[in-house]
Order: C-alpha cells, then structure tokens, then sequence
C-alpha cells in the first residue's frame, strides 16, 4: 500500500462517511423530537426513554453478529443494507399514530444503525496506510457526528414548522439516496475484491469470538467505548434536549445552538486525540482517563451549581461532553493493534457494545427517576434531573474500575511479548534526570 492514500481512497471513505453522518441523523432525531414524540403517542418519561433504551439494545444486540458478518461478506453489502433499513424505520416513524408503530420504527433503525459504524471502519485499514489509520478512524468517528447537527437544525427546524411527518420523511430520503450512492461508488478494497459470502461453520464463528473476547486488549477496548462514550449519547440521544428546555429553561434555539456545538468540538478534538493515539501508542489509557475526569467534572459542576446553571456554565458541560465521542474512537484503535485482521470486525464489534449498553442503562435509568418524581406527568424541573442525571456516576465507577482491571490484564500481555510499559513516574523521573544532567554539562 502506498504510503500516501490517493483520491481513490478519500472518495471511498467519504462515501462510507456520508452513510455513517446520515445514520446518525436518524439515530439522534428521536432525541430532537423527544417533546413532539411524548405529545404525539401521549407517553411519559418512562416509556419515551424505553423507545431510545429498545434502538439501542437493538444496535448493541447486533454488533457482535453483524462484525461476524462484516468479515464474512465486507463493507458494502453492509452499508447499503443498513441505509435501507433504517429509512424504512424513518417512514414508518413518520406515519406512525400509535406506540406499537413507534417501536417496530425505532427497532429497524437500531438495526441498519448497528450495521453501519463499523462497516465504515472496516474500510480503513484497506484504503489507508497503517500510520494514517488512527487519525482517519477519528475522523470518521467526528465528521459522522455531523448528522446530529443534521437533527439537531434542519430536522428540528422542520419539526418546529412543516410538521411530523415531513420531518421523518425527509430523514427516509436521505437514507434512501445515500444507499445508492454507496452501491455505486462504495468498494470494500482498492483491489476491488469483496468477501464471498463463503460458508463460515460454527466452530470457526465461536473462534473468532471467544479469541476477540479472551484478549484483554478487546476488553480494554470496550470498556474504555463504554466509560467515554455514554454521557455524551446520552444527551445527544434523548436527554439532552429536555435537559436543557425543560430543566435549565434554555428555548430550542438556544439548545439546538448548544448540541451543534457538542458535535463541532468532537470534530475538533478529534484530529488532536488521533495524532496523540499515534505518537504515544503506549499511552492511550491516558488519554481515556483524562477525558473520563473531565466529563464527571463538568457535570458534577453543572449538578452542584445551586438552582439553574448560567449559559456559560452549560457551554463548558457541552464543550467537555465533546471530548467524550474522540475518546470513545481509542476504543477501536484497541480492537485493531490487539486483533489479527481476520478478526477485526469481530473485536469491533465487541468494542462498540461497550458505550451503547452503557448509554441505553443510563436513559433508562434516568426516564425511570423523572417519572418516579413526577408521577408520569411533563412538569419536569431542575431539582427533577439534577437527581436523574446523577444516575451517571454509576456508570463512570462501574467502568472506570474495569478499564483498570484490563489495563493490567493488557500490559502483562505485552510483557509476555516483550513490549513494557515503564510507568509515567519512570518515565518523568528518567526525562528530569537527563534534563539536569544537560543542564550540568552547559554549565561546566
């Protein structure tokens, strides 16, 4: 492979990121949509977060089959599949009057959304040197959150003037073109060989799975995707937006002003997070720790702050919750360096189970406590979700504590290997020490 990709590759990759940034868009519009959905199928708190927990538990139920698939049949048939099924979701979403066509609209969703991500990603290390890879799969990972500025502007907008079902409409269309768009100029590898589809036996799936599985590296990986990456799918997915109305007072503008600048920050910390990831392979624990602190701090100051919490204070809880979806990506970067690639969509699968069982527990959980205090009814207030969204330093703990756990796993792994790495004190002490050493040395 050149070590240079050419224009070949960046238009592979932008097609599958078109798919990737519309799939999003569906994913997060129920969130958008999240008051109109409560008004229109006449359901509380509860149930609403039960339509978001049942896509999610969906999507996170399918990774590990459709990684399964991915190795066995490629990206394409994957991406176009996925496409489809998921503007199916969105037209039944837009004629549906009842709940039971609202969950049979969501499930579908789920499904196409579960196999898109990381079909996208298998595309990478096919069109893309091995020292270009960490910073295009965070890249891939950032510019897709574009379609949650999509739901978060044009879909609210629509829903705020043409209504319910033009808005829902509209976002089956754009799942329509972009599957055709991928059917025509989306290849699985520059070679423009695709998987056969050969018979794979039982044996060989439980294989591949259980060896994905034993490495700590996977499990490292997943529990890092799934302490980094809930908080912020958790407020962009459902609860942000009644959040920030509802809770904090703000107008829709206001609140669609301050999710579109979660998904610029992620794009912005994205490139910086990837080149870190590449020059400190050995430190990329770091780096998810780092960003776990700062998305527990910034909501402990916006929980803590008494009464409703001033814009600026917000504007800081949504820049640090943009950290969370880059820090999230380190998690593949796991699957890949501790995988053989005839396994890679199977560990990343496993991996991206991870953040979206944390996030679909975690809405839950909260759409159980505001019904809890408020008996069923919309008259949510701040003291309401300042109890409800404290629900997420459980599952910060519960991760945290894992990620230390395979981090040691991980490490005695490599030492096996013979790759060691030194702990920081060492390293710092080993830097101070030569410094002053050079420093002797110019004196004299």
């Amino acid at each position: 492979m050149p070590l240079r990709p050419g224009r070949r590759a960046w238009a592979v990759w932008a097609v599958g990121l078109a798919a990737y940034i519309v799939a999003v868009l569906h994913r997060t519009s129920l969130g958008v949509a999240g008051l109109d959905a409560q008004d229109r199928f006449h359901v509380g708190a509860g149930a609403l977060a039960s339509f978001a927990v049942l896509q999610l538990l969906v999507y996170a139920g399918l990774q590990v089959p459709v990684g399964l698939l991915l190795d066995r049949f490629g990206s394409l048939r994957l991406v176009v599949s996925g496409a489809l099924i998921m503007a199916a979701g969105q037209g039944l979403m837009a004629t549906a009057h009842g709940i039971e066509g609202a969950v049979i609209a969501r499930v579908l969703v789920g499904a196409g959304d579960a196999m898109t991500f990381i079909s996208v990603l298998r595309l990478v290390p096919h069109w893309f040197p091995a020292r270009r890879v960490p910073i295009v799969t965070q890249l891939t990972g950032l510019v897709g959150q574009a379609g949650q500025v999509l739901s978060a502007v044009p879909l609210a907008a629509l829903l705020a003037g043409p209504g319910w079902t033009t808005a829902f409409v509209g976002a089956a269309g754009a799942g329509v073109f972009v599957a055709m768009v991928a059917l025509a100029a989306l290849r699985d590898t520059p070679e423009r060989k695709v998987s056969s589809g050969a018979s794979v036996t039982l044996r060989q799936v439980g294989t591949d799975l259980a060896g994905a599985w034993r490495h700590p590296g996977t499990r490292l990986g997943l529990w890092s995707h799934f302490t980094t990456q809930f908080t912020g799918t958790v407020f962009a997915l459902m609860w942000g937006f009644p959040f920030l109305i509802a809770g904090e007072g703000l107008d829709r503008q206001t609140a669609s002003t301050l999710l579109t600048l979660f998904v610029l920050v992620g794009m912005a910390a994205g490139p910086v997070i990837g080149v870190l990831v590449q020059r400190h392979p050995l430190r990329r624990s770091w780096l998810v720790l780092g960003i776990i602190a700062v998305n527990a701090g910034a909501w402990t100051l916006v929980l803590a702050w008494p009464g409703r919490a001033p814009l600026p204070v917000l504007v800081l809880l949504v820049l640090a919750l943009g950290t969370g979806g880059p820090g999230s990506m380190i998690g593949f970067d796991y699957a890949r360096t501790f995988n053989p690639p005839n396994r890679l969509g199977t560990a990343t699968g496993v991996v991206n189970v991870g953040g979206f069982v944390a996030s679909l527990v975690t809405i839950e959980l909260i759409g159980l406590i505001l019904d809890a205090r408020t008996g069923g009814h919309h008259a949510y207030g701040i003291a309401d979700f300042k109890i409800a969204m404290s629900v997420q330093y459980l599952i910060f703990a519960v991760g945290l504590v894992a990620i230390l756990r395979s981090r040691r796993l991980a490490r005695r792994h490599l030492a096996a290997e013979g790759i060691v790495v030194r702990p920081l004190r060492e390293v710092f002490a080993e830097r101070r020490g030569l410094a002053m050493s050079r420093a002797a040395k110019a004196k004299s």
